[in-house]
């Protein structure tokens, strides 16, 4: 179906996690926005997931569905459904492309829905979209809307950091003696195991930078993560900084202060980007096309070893040695100077 674009006064997106797919979505708001000057935009996010829209200046509403077990579950789904229909929304972006968002698009009585054609759901859209070429999960996105006119252009991906988030950390820095510094942050956790590369891979790491540069390394850790992080210092030769205590909006804060990130693949690498600060992931299972931002935006790099079997070693076939010599390149690079 072609849609009547004058038509459109609201639209709805639906992208309930994660944190990682969440923040790649603003990549395409303003464009929408743009596209439609007009239009009411809301967001539809799981609990917990939809800080990551505050305060953007291209959705008027987020609405949040809070995770219910059982009959709650139940009854919080009737409440959406009921929700959502009263709105009357002239078109609904389907991303996640689940049951769940299966059921809000069958309830909806919305005009258009929009979705991959190639969904398992697909007979439920009217307006139906292709994929293009492979490449950065948060360009890839722009494929979507494709059937309303919009075509992929340069874009940011948009988060807010609360002043009290910057406080946090600049206080904390100033008491660790870190304030102006040139910090190195390695991020050696991940809800993902399999993306983890080994934890004692980044204790060697570690003990390079500080061994061979003048660089303060702090370790940064999230909700689950602490462990991780003890299990790096626990096998460092030298003593290490642990980041305090942060939620996702406070580690953005801390990467802002940052001179360069040492991560896995996921949402904290994404996170950098919105952040503009230069990044290194460290890539395994995972493919570089879809989730790199290299080369999409400046200072953001991966290293990944194509010849590594996959075989359950966490290694990914990378040693210390290879991501130290990365990051030198990569500081020599942005002109990073030590302390």
């Amino acid at each position: 179906m072609k849609p009547k674009l004058e038509n459109i006064h609201k639209i709805l997106i639906m992208q309930f996690k994660p944190y990682g797919d969440v923040l790649l979505t603003t990549s395409y708001l303003k464009a929408l926005s743009e596209r439609f000057p007009d239009a009411q935009i809301d967001f539809l996010v799981f609990e917990s997931y939809h800080h990551i829209l505050e305060k953007n200046p291209y959705i008027d509403n987020v609405i949040v569905l809070p995770k219910k077990k059982k009959l709650g579950y139940l009854t919080e789904r009737i409440k959406l459904f009921y929700k959502i229909n009263r709105r009357i929304y002239d078109l609904i972006i389907d991303q996640q492309n689940n049951t769940g968002s299966f059921e809000v698009l069958l309830f909806s009585g919305a005009r258009y829905r929009l979705g991959w054609y190639n969904a398992k759901a697909r007979m439920l859209y009217n307006i139906k979209a292709r994929r293009g070429n492979t490449r950065y999960s948060a360009s890839k996105k722009f494929d979507l809307l494709k059937p309303l006119g919009i075509e992929e252009q340069p874009y940011k991906l948009h988060y807010h950091i609360r002043e009290e988030s910057r406080q946090y950390i600049d206080d904390w820095l100033q008491q660790e003696n870190l304030s102006g510094k040139p910090i190195i942050c390695i991020s050696p956790g991940s809800p993902v195991a399999s993306k983890k590369w080994d934890l004692k891979n980044y204790a060697r790491l570690a003990d390079l930078i500080l061994q061979n540069t003048d660089f303060p390394v702090v370790l940064l850790w999230g909700p689950r993560e602490y462990q991780d992080v003890q299990t790096v210092a626990g096998n460092m030769q030298e003593q290490p900084v642990l980041a305090p205590p942060t939620d996702f909006n406070q580690a953005a804060a801390f990467l802002e202060r940052c001179a360069l990130l040492i991560c896995n693949d996921g949402g904290l690498n994404h996170l950098s980007v919105a952040t503009e600060t230069p990044a290194l992931a460290i890539f395994g299972r995972t493919t570089t096309k879809n989730w790199s931002p290299q080369g999409v935006f400046p200072g953001h790099y991966h290293i990944v070893n194509p010849d590594w079997k996959k075989d359950g070693d966490q290694t990914f076939g990378i040693s210390p040695k290879d991501v130290f010599a990365k990051v030198r390149g990569i500081l020599a690079e942005l002109g990073v100077t030590s302390p």
